[in-house]
């Protein structure tokens, strides 16, 4: 039995939406060799980028390790509300390794706190993508103490932030695919890892998306496939392609939302935001630009990539959009399009991110929202 006083659902605290308003975000500048070809060049050109258009409205706090620090702090010279943080990782998903951020509001005004989970590389010795991941593992701890907020340990159980997706009140969506995956938490029942959700995210009620994006190396994280962006309302990655690999996993998701509620009784509207029309795939010269270490997932010329534009980031003014460019340059209009819709409220921000893509995610991935609140 979990003691709730220690809990954020015993304090009274959730995690907020992603679209509600933000005191900033934390990114991890790229530098692993097996994650980012060719020395990083493109990586780090495209994450100066997403940085930027960012800061335009928000604090970006950039997490970086010695032997990168001269490099960014060149690249980021002179850019308005960026803060370069001196902390060692293994690799650069910060979505994934930085603390969860659960929020309280009284009259006293808004009270931030976060939450460590177990990170091991994306499945461990069963799947994992590499075998030394202890100072990712160590890195929502590092930030919260440098930011000075006050941390949950959710510890032993192993989470991503890119495996959960909150509307603000009490949703949490979640893959089965993800979360009941041999190498997260075998030891526990999926009712069981519901109670952890519900428990560390201060949730009422948690959406089981069967799948997620093809060939998604993270076992299928919901944030590549289905999004809220705003209360009772997700967009979902989809295709009409029957061909397409992707298509029943689509169909999956979209036959569970028609029928799912969220924590508030309601029926999801659902909108459809289609996958790039061409498939993304890595290229031969790509692949020989990386460096892999032992026991390191090593990329294939011709590998399909999780590309997909539900990975997009909400900062305070924007919608921050993948670009897949190419043969996708009318798939990039048509979301643009679409969230430009969906979002009258934010700019349409579409950045290039093949870059950020063949090293394995996509703008949402590299992006750690930190709500307003006390702290940094």
């Amino acid at each position: 039995m979990i003691d709730k006083r220690f809990t954020p659902q015993g304090d009274g605290f959730h995690m907020p939406g992603e679209f509600e308003r933000h005191a900033g975000c934390v990114i991890v500048w790229p530098q692993r060799p097996g994650s980012w070809s060719f020395g990083a060049d493109a990586a780090c050109a495209a994450f100066a980028t997403v940085i930027k258009a960012i800061a335009a409205s928000e604090r970006v706090y950039v997490a970086c390790g010695r032997e990168h620090w001269a490099r960014a702090e060149s690249m980021l010279s002179g850019v308005d509300n960026v803060t370069l943080l001196p902390i060692e990782t293994d690799d650069s998903w910060a979505r994934d390794i930085g603390p969860t951020f659960v929020v309280r509001d009284s009259a006293g005004g808004r009270q931030v706190r976060g939450v460590n989970w177990s990170f091991n590389a994306w499945g461990g010795a069963v799947d994992g993508l590499y075998q030394d991941w202890r100072q990712d593992d160590a890195f929502a701890a590092a930030f919260a103490e440098k930011a000075g907020y006050e941390l949950y340990d959710a510890a032993p159980f192993v989470l991503e932030g890119g495996s959960i997706h909150c509307d603000g009140e009490g949703t949490v969506m979640a893959t089965e695919a993800c979360l009941l995956s041999a190498g997260r938490n075998p030891e526990l029942t999926k009712e069981e890892i519901e109670e952890k959700l519900k428990l560390y995210l201060g949730a009422e009620k948690v959406l089981w998306l069967p799948r997620g994006i093809y060939n998604d190396e993270t076992n299928e994280h919901v944030d590549n496939v289905c999004a809220f962006i705003r209360p009772g309302e997700v967009v979902l990655a989809w295709t009409d392609n029957e061909d397409d690999p992707q298509y029943p996993l689509s169909e999956a998701c979209l036959r569970y939302l028609e029928l799912a509620t969220d924590a508030k009784g309601r029926r999801l509207t659902v909108h459809k935001l289609p996958v790039p029309d061409v498939p993304v795939c890595i290229e031969a010269d790509e692949v020989a630009g990386f460096d892999f270490a032992e026991g390191e997932d090593m990329r294939e010329a011709g590998e399909r990539l999780a590309a997909s534009y539900v990975n997009f980031y909400f900062s305070n003014d924007s919608v921050v959009l993948p670009a897949f460019g190419g043969a996708n340059a009318a798939s990039d209009a048509r979301a643009a399009a679409i969230l430009a819709r969906l979002c009258p409220e934010r700019k349409i921000v579409q950045l290039p991110a093949r870059a950020i893509l063949t090293g394995g995610g996509n703008i949402h991935c590299i992006t750690q929202q930190i709500p307003k609140g006390a702290g940094l």
